[in-house]
């Protein structure tokens, strides 16, 4: 399926303006839109390929900038994790859902009021992908490797929010992560099993954190291979 891609310009409720990435089919038709949440790293050439690929599945992918507000247009190298650091320190989950309520309308007025909407992130947007779930009206989201969801020594996590899920999620870990240790996993499914939440956990037991990144070290190419076909199932089972 041909694509379409640009940059477009998304006013937030806080008075700050905020770049998005949108990638969308070039046919005519009624597409599903989907939120896609970056890494530490930015709205980097690999999110932006990563919106253009579910664009080629038949979604309006959107990819917001969240570090709009302390630097614009960031891309920071995967060897540089420091200078994304001060970044990730001045985000709160106030700011993020502002930024995710004006892309989610964005997609709502690009899209119509009939088709469903969906969100998938990435390590610091799994998290992301988490909380839109618990402020948005979302089909289902989809949660790469989110750390931060759970409970550690520099985040209280969103857990105790649980109850207020409104839709469906899908998780993926890496088994030999060290960001995100199996009690963190365990906690987390303990929580939405607690909470009787739908949700489909998938640990993919030989892989690392970032596994589907294909610009990263870590990058598992077995694992992508696996992750990303049960991804556009649970998006399409859902779309149903």
């Amino acid at each position: 399926m041909e694509i379409s891609s640009a940059y477009v310009q998304l006013s937030v409720n806080d008075d700050t303006t905020m770049r998005a990435w949108v990638a969308r089919p070039k046919e005519e038709g009624s597409y599903p839109g989907l939120l896609v949440f970056q890494e530490a790293f930015g709205v980097n050439a690999h999110i932006r390929d990563v919106a253009g690929r579910f664009a080629r599945e038949g979604f309006v992918a959107v990819a917001p900038e969240l570090f709009h507000r302390t630097g614009a247009g960031l891309e920071v190298r995967y060897d540089d994790f420091p200078s994304a650091m001060p970044h990730m320190k001045a985000l709160n989950d106030a700011s993020m859902t502002a930024d995710h309520r004006a892309a989610f309308d964005w997609l709502r007025g690009s899209i119509g009021t009939e088709l469903p909407i969906f969100a998938i992130g990435y390590c610091m947007g799994g998290r992301a992908a988490f909380l839109a779930a618990l402020t948005l009206p979302l089909a289902g989201a989809v949660s790469y490797y989110g750390g931060g969801i759970a409970p550690n020594a520099t985040n209280p996590g969103l857990l105790g929010r649980a109850s207020g899920l409104q839709s469906p999620l899908l998780f993926f870990w890496g088994g030999r992560d060290k960001h995100i240790p199996p009690d963190q996993v365990r906690a987390v499914t303990d929580a939405l099993r607690g909470a009787g939440k739908n949700f489909v956990n998938v640990e993919i037991s030989n892989a690392d954190h970032a596994f589907f990144c294909d610009a990263r070290a870590s990058y598992s190419p077995a694992a992508a291979l696996l992750a990303w076909p049960l991804t556009l199932a649970f998006l399409r089972a859902k779309s149903s």
